[in-house]
């Protein structure tokens, strides 16, 4: 969405549909979480998330996409080279979790664009896809659920248009859901990380040219 809308118009347009994507999510991975990874990830996330309040006022959406597509395209060539040497270590220092959640929190908050950066998280942590899936489910719930009272009372990016605009989205998000869920019962864990990586950097791409 952030795509195809301006930035921060688009995080209020879509939080109420992502709430119901990832709800769903929630519902048919949340026995694969692992929650030690939530724990440490989200509390930078809100800090991200609070700074991403206070800049996005004034911030300039054109220059931050570029550098969040720099940072993003910068971390998945080092993810591969990563992967090449056939490395089984992952970050153990809390200033991993610390740059790459406040990082999170800023870009989700003000352009919808911190899924890159969970997935780049995710994947240093060597997480199994159904792990991966679930834990990213209530990774994301939490996070647009303390999204929702800063579109709607601070911004101001969510009302009763968006709303209608999102009800007309809803079954889109159903089949999405349902065509995904059968997917990914067919994708092995080594193509699907490999895809995760591929779809993270098309999207930084595509930020950077918008």
């Amino acid at each position: 969405m952030a795509l195809a809308f301006e930035a921060k118009a688009s995080t209020g347009l879509v939080v109420p549909l992502l709430i119901v994507g990832d709800a769903i999510a929630v519902v048919y991975y949340h026995r694969h979480a692992n929650w030690w990874y939530i724990v440490r990830f989200l509390p930078w996330v809100v800090v991200g998330i609070l700074l991403g309040v206070y800049l996005g006022n004034d911030l300039d959406e054109g220059v931050f996409k570029i550098y969040m597509a720099i940072i993003i395209l910068v971390s998945v060539v080092m993810m591969y080279w990563w992967d090449r040497r056939k490395s089984t270590s992952v970050p153990t220092h809390w200033a991993f979790a610390g740059l790459v959640g406040t990082l999170a929190g800023i870009t989700t908050m003000i352009g919808n664009l911190g899924g890159p950066f969970s997935n780049l998280y995710f994947l240093a942590m060597r997480v199994k896809k159904n792990e991966f899936i679930g834990t990213a489910a209530w990774l994301f719930l939490i996070i647009n659920l303390i999204k929702l009272p800063f579109h709607i009372f601070v911004w101001e990016t969510i009302n009763a248009e968006t709303l209608l605009f999102n009800l007309k989205l809803v079954p889109g998000i159903l089949l999405g859901m349902l065509v995904g869920v059968r997917l990914i019962k067919i994708i092995k864990d080594d193509f699907y990380r490999k895809m995760i990586l591929v779809l993270t950097a098309l999207g930084a791409v595509m930020i950077m040219i918008r």
